[in-house]
C-alpha cells in the first residue's frame, strides 16, 4: 500500500513539474510486527520511521496516509514540514464479502474482519447481530481471509483498495450517513525537511486546497477531542468556499452515537472542527472516547 501511495504522488509530481521521483522503500515496525498497533505505538509507528529517514537524509520527501499523522500539535516533528496534501481520494469505507454480498445479505452472526473500533461500532449500529473480528495484515492478507471462508467479509478503506487495484472486489460502499470515515481517510500527506523552501515549493504544486480545508477541519476535531486514531470517532468534511462537516463519537458496541454537524468558510476549517468537538464534548463524548487495548484503525 505504501509503495502504491508513493508511486501515485511521484507520478503526480512528475506530471506537474517534469521532475522524476525515485521510490525508496522504508520498512517500519508496523509493517513487520504482528502485534496490534496500540501495543507498539499506534499508526505513529509507520510515520516515525519515515520521518527518521527524512531527517537522516536517506530520502527527500515522505508520503503518508494523512490519517496516520498525529492530530495533536505535540505530534509535529521538529525539522519536518507538511509540504503538500494532494487531491483526496474517495474517503468512504467499503465491504468486501463473499459471493458479492452486501451487508444486508450476510447471514445472522456473520463474521466481519476489522481492526478499527470506529468501523466495528458503526457496523454493529447497522446490524447488531454481526461478529466483528480483530484483524491485521496487509489488504491482500485480509481479502484472503474472505476468499478462504475464514471471514464472511472485511471492511477496508475504499481508497486503499483502489490504490492497489482491488476496487473490483468491493461488494458495498458505505455512504457517510451509514459509516462516517476516519478523520483524514482517503487523503495523503507529503512531508519534507524544514529549511528547504525550493523543495517545499516544488511539492506544493500537487496540493489541493479543498482537500486541505476538509482534512484540517476533521483533524482539528480529533485534536480538540484529545483522541487518537484508535478512538471510535468518525468525521467527514467537504467543500471549500462553504465547508460542510459531520462528526460522530460512538460507543464501541454501537449502542450509543453522539452526532454533530455544521458549516463554515473553508478558511475557518480549524474553527469548524473545534466547534463540533465542543458540541460533542458537551453531549458527553469524553465518556465514549476511551478505547480498550488491542484495537487499531486500519492503515491505508
Amino acid at each position: 500500500m505504501a509503495v502504491a501511495q508513493s508511486r501515485q504522488v511521484a507520478q503526480m509530481i512528475t506530471a506537474r513539474t517534469g521532475r522524476e521521483v525515485e521510490i525508496v522503500g522504508v520498512t517500519t515496525l508496523g509493517d513487520v510486527s504482528r502485534a496490534q498497533l496500540t501495543q507498539i505505538g499506534g499508526t505513529g509507528v509507520f510515520v516515525s520511521a519515515l520521518r527518521d529517514a527524512l531527517l537522516a537524509g536517506e530520502v527527500d520527501l515522505a508520503v503518508h496516509s494523512l490519517k496516520d499523522l498525529p492530530a495533536q500539535r505535540a505530534g509535529l516533528a521538529a525539522g519536518i514540514v507538511l509540504a503538500a496534501v494532494p487531491p483526496r481520494d474517495d474517503p468512504r469505507d467499503a465491504l468486501v464479502a463473499r459471493d458479492g454480498a452486501k451487508l444486508a445479505d450476510l447471514p445472522p452472526g456473520a463474521r466481519i474482519g476489522t481492526g478499527s473500533p470506529r468501523r466495528a461500532a458503526q457496523l454493529l449500529g447497522l446490524r447488531g447481530d454481526l461478529r466483528c473480528v480483530p484483524i491485521r495484515g496487509n489488504a491482500g492478507t485480509r481479502l484472503g481471509k474472505v476468499d478462504s471462508g475464514e471471514l464472511d467479509g472485511v471492511v477496508l478503506a475504499y481508497a486503499g483498495l483502489a490504490r492497489i487495484g482491488c476496487a473490483n472486489a468491493v461488494t458495498q460502499v458505505f455512504e457517510p450517513d451509514e459509516m462516517l470515515p476516519a478523520p483524514g481517510q482517503g487523503a495523503l500527506a507529503v512531508e519534507c525537511r524544514d529549511g528547504e523552501p525550493e523543495l517545499a515549493a516544488l511539492l506544493g504544486v500537487v496540493t489541493d486546497q479543498a482537500s486541505v480545508a476538509a482534512v484540517t477541519a476533521e483533524r482539528s476535531l480529533l485534536e480538540a477531542l484529545e483522541a487518537g486514531c484508535s478512538a471510535p470517532i468518525g468525521a467527514y468534511a467537504a467543500g471549500l468556499e462553504k465547508l460542510q462537516m459531520q462528526a460522530a463519537v460512538m460507543s464501541t458496541d454501537g449502542s450509543r452515537v453522539l452526532r454533530a454537524h455544521g458549516g463554515a468558510p473553508g478558511a475557518e476549517a480549524r474553527r469548524l472542527g473545534r466547534d463540533l468537538a465542543a458540541e460533542l464534548l458537551r453531549s458527553g463524548a469524553s465518556g465514549l472516547i476511551s478505547v480498550p487495548q488491542g484495537t487499531d484503525e486500519q492503515r491505508e
